[in-house]
Parts: C-alpha cells; structure tokens; sequence
C-alpha cells in the first residue's frame, strides 16, 4: 500500500498486565492484512519486561516487537511466525512521548485506535481527556474525530471512580471491552483464552478473525471432541 492510501489501525499498549492480549491482537491484524501503528506507554515497557523478559527499545523496536510476537501466551518463544508481517511499512512505531507523532493529529489518518490492555491510569487519562503523553493524546483525538475506540480494561476489582469513567468512555463514544475470557469456545490452552479476548477486540473494530470458536446456538458445540 501506497503511503498516502495507508490508514492503520493504532494499537495503544498501557501498563496493565496482559501484553499476550496486545501481541494477539496486533497478529490478528497483520494476519487480516490490516496496517498497524503502535504506541508502547513507559509502563508498559515495564510490564512487558516483567511479563516476557523482553526489553522494548526505541531504537530496537521491530527486532523486540518480532520477538514479543513470536512468543506463545505460555512463554514459549518462536510459538507464531512473524517476520513475513512484519517486513516493508505494514507497522509503524511511535514513541509514546513524541506529542508531535503523526496519531496526534486529527488529520493523520486512521481507522482508529485499540487500547489493550488498557490501565486504569489510561482508563482514566483517556475519559478526562488529559493527553499525558501519546497514547492518550491519540485516544482523543480518535474521540473527536469519531473514529472507532476499543479501550480494554484489565483490571479487577473495580472502583467506583474507575466505573464512572468507564460509562463516560461509553457515553463519549468508545467500546468499553474488558479482558474477560469465555469457555464456550472450548478453550484448552491459555493462548485460546487470550486469543479469545482479542477476537472480540477485533470484532468490536469489524476486523476479521479465525482466533476463536463462535458460539452457532448448540449446547456443547464448543467442547473439544
């Protein structure tokens, strides 16, 4: 795709545990053909560290995403293959505290944006509209310009600040979509359950997945054979 006919679905990765959820929905995409812009907050680089071993450098940034790609919701590495995806302008990085990034701009163009995990703390950066650094800046924009927002919560139990700021989050316009697994699909592995998280992140975005059993109104029709 030509770079004035890319428009990307922008991948915002916060600082909840849960980062196999984000490296499932960015395969997802680039196994859907879509285009991808990331965003890595600082915290996250931390959780990710703490979650993969992985170090997320800026100058390093598509050999550590190939990396965290290829490893299994278990640990395992070299699980998925993904370097084919990830050659030529198919994903773009953008530091989290480059305020000037093209995402900030209403008119960089986009499909819109999925916060996975999505943080509390981004939780609520993103319904007061604070714009702290570049994933919540790009969240509000997409707001503004009516584009689609995913923001998946993960965390548990929830407050009731954290509450109210989700109902704004769904008053203002976005899909509010928490990390939680079903077994109807027959999970058997802990990568069917996050696989199932981000298929219903694609879905809520129109993207089209094969990530997870769909639920066809037969008792059963899920259970492994």
């Amino acid at each position: 795709m030509t770079a004035d006919r890319r428009r990307p679905w922008i991948v915002g990765v916060s600082g909840a545990s849960g980062t196999p959820f984000a490296a499932a929905v960015l395969r997802g995409l680039l196994a859907a053909g879509e285009d991808v812009d990331l965003i890595v907050s600082r915290a996250a680089r931390l959780t990710l560290l703490d979650e993969t071993g992985i170090s997320f450098r800026d100058a390093h940034w598509r050999e550590d995403l190939a990396a965290w790609l290829a490893r299994g919701a278990d640990g395992k590495p070299h699980t998925f293959e993904v370097a084919d995806a990830l050659a030529g302008e198919r994903v773009r990085y953008w530091p989290a505290g480059d305020l000037a990034a093209g995402p900030s701009s209403g008119s960089y163009p986009a499909r819109g944006m999925l916060v996975v995990p999505a943080s509390t703390a981004s939780v609520a950066g993103i319904a007061l509209g604070l714009s702290k650094d570049l994933l919540q800046r790009t969240a509000s924009v997409t707001l503004k310009e009516r584009r689609p927002l995913v923001v998946t919560v993960r965390e548990t139990p929830l407050n009731r600040a954290t509450l109210q700021q989700m109902v704004a989050l769904d008053e203002a316009g976005a899909i509010v979509l928490p990390a939680s697994p079903a077994f109807y699909a027959g999970a058997t592995h802990i990568q069917d359950l996050v696989d199932f998280v981000a298929g219903r992140v694609l879905d809520a975005a129109g993207v089209g997945h094969g990530l997870y059993r769909r639920w066809r109104g037969e008792l059963g029709g899920g259970r492994p054979a």
